[in-house]
């Protein structure tokens, strides 16, 4: 699991390892992004994966809605 501090005062969990090779500089003025925009402009992070074939255990958008019930 990937752990980031972003600022002070929280925390980006991922269920991924890798490297962060790039943060949204964009955040830091327009921190609403990430709820506006979450697919677009208000990306938070580019990682390099240590191992690409973790990516195939995440859930899909479809399937994580079935999960919680949306």
């Amino acid at each position: 699991m990937l752990s980031i501090t972003l600022d002070e005062s929280s925390d980006l969990f991922m269920p991924l390892s890798g490297t962060v090779t790039e943060i949204n500089p964009d955040l830091n003025a327009n921190p609403e992004l990430v709820n506006s925009d979450p697919y677009g402009a208000g990306w938070m992070v580019k990682v390099s994966l240590t191992n690409a074939g973790d990516f195939e255990t995440l859930l899909s958008s479809e399937e994580y809605k079935q999960q919680i019930g949306v």
